[in-house]
């Protein structure tokens, strides 16, 4: 059976797309979600923050993932589904409990997630002991598990996710040696490095590399090097958090176009792949957005899909290629179709901090520009009237340092 939608993903982006839709009139939607239950990664984050943007409400993950599940009642989900392939023409082959076959819908939405760099990838010497994790696995092991793994862990990184693992250790009685950045700065917004000292006691060492891991059966201790200067520092556990990347296998393995620099699918601006097939929202796209942010990209993207469905989306083959310039590690969508009476949103982030300007250039010429201080892990948005680009052969995106 052909259906009118595969969605691929339950968690926040992929759960809101199914929502949309089905309230757009859609009734044949059927998600592919790889874990035992749909909600994705807030399932195990039990502090609050979650679903103000899409329910006006905060909540904590597990409350917020449950109310994402609800939203959807009537729409098929597959829980226990692990997607092998993409073919074109919307064909995705998946293995379930009912075993191997090829679906086919009119439109398939890839909301797949991201997932943070481990150890293996980020190339610290030492042994290799047990009690070396990352975030999202030290969640699991408490909010679902019911375990305190460890009691004295360091953990690595300093992104929002990094708290959110001090938040987790807190509600296992759990005390953290250290958090160790290795900027001289934090990653996260605004006051954060206060707080991991007062509110959680936890030293945070800015300007320090974690240089091996130490222990036999168990994590012992590590080495910090800072300012020259190397440090052992007893523990029992490492957690590496942050450093994410799209979890896009799915995409490097299909015929879909990747860009290099997210790392995720290059889309358009309606959030559709290079197979007109195909879309993707969410943290795919490029690593890595709060919840509000990935289903808000859902919401769009299903909206979009619904014109596609009734035939009104514009075709993509009058995109507008968006290429990411100077002081910039990306930009996207990475394709434009510019609609008259309506407004873009373009999204980038900058290769390193400074002071400057972000433009959108249009056959040279800018066209927006935004100014202010910015930083590798912030988003930079221009939005402007769509008007502005129609006609044009190509765009950059820059930021010009002041």
């Amino acid at each position: 059976m052909r259906r009118s939608v595969i969605i691929i993903g339950g968690g926040p982006a992929g759960l809101t797309a199914a929502r949309v839709l089905r309230e757009g009139g859609i009734a044949d939607v059927l998600v592919l979600e790889r874990d035992r239950e749909a909600g994705g990664v807030p399932r195990y984050c039990g502090h609050p923050g979650f679903g103000l943007i899409d329910f006006q409400r905060i909540w904590s993950g597990p409350d917020y993932a449950r109310r994402l599940v609800e939203a959807t009642r009537g729409t098929s989900i597959t829980t226990g589904a692990t997607v092998l392939g993409l073919e074109p023409g919307g064909r995705v082959r998946v293995s379930t409990s009912a075993g191997l076959e090829t679906l086919e819908a009119q439109a398939v939405l890839l909301a797949t997630g991201a997932r943070e760099t481990p150890r293996s990838a980020r190339l610290i010497s030492g042994s290799r002991p047990w009690g070396v994790t990352t975030t999202g696995a030290f969640q699991e092991m408490v909010y679902a598990g019911g375990m305190r793994p460890f009691a004295r862990p360091v953990v690595v990184g300093s992104e929002l996710v990094s708290f959110s693992a001090l938040l987790t250790a807190r509600h296992a009685r759990i005390s953290p040696v250290a958090m160790i950045e290795e900027a001289d700065r934090i990653a996260a917004r605004g006051p954060s490095g206060l707080i991991t000292r007062a509110l959680f006691g936890v030293p945070l060492l800015t300007g320090a590399r974690l240089a091996e891991i130490r222990g036999d059966e168990h994590v012992e201790s590590v080495v910090v090097e800072r300012h020259g200067t190397r440090t052992v520092l007893p523990c029992d556990a490492v957690i590496f958090s942050g450093r994410f990347v799209p979890e896009a296998a799915l995409v490097r393995t299909s015929h879909l176009t990747i860009d290099p620099s997210t790392g995720g699918p290059a889309i358009d601006s309606n959030f559709r792949c290079s197979d007109p097939a195909f879309f993707a929202a969410g943290n795919v796209l490029r690593a890595v957005e709060h919840a509000g942010m990935v289903s808000t990209e859902g919401r769009l993207a299903a909206l979009a899909i619904l014109r596609a469905l009734r035939g009104s989306l514009p075709e993509s083959v009058r995109a507008i290629p968006l290429e990411a310039g100077a002081g910039l590690r990306y930009a996207y969508p990475q394709r434009v179709v510019p609609e008259a009476g309506t407004s873009l949103r373009l999204f980038a982030r900058a290769a390193r901090p400074c002071r400057g300007v972000f433009r959108l250039l249009a056959d040279g010429v800018v066209v927006a520009e935004r100014r202010g201080t910015v930083a590798p892990e912030r988003r930079l948005t221009l939005t402007l009237p769509a008007e502005r680009v129609i006609g044009s052969s190509k765009l950059e995106a820059v930021l010009d340092e002041r």
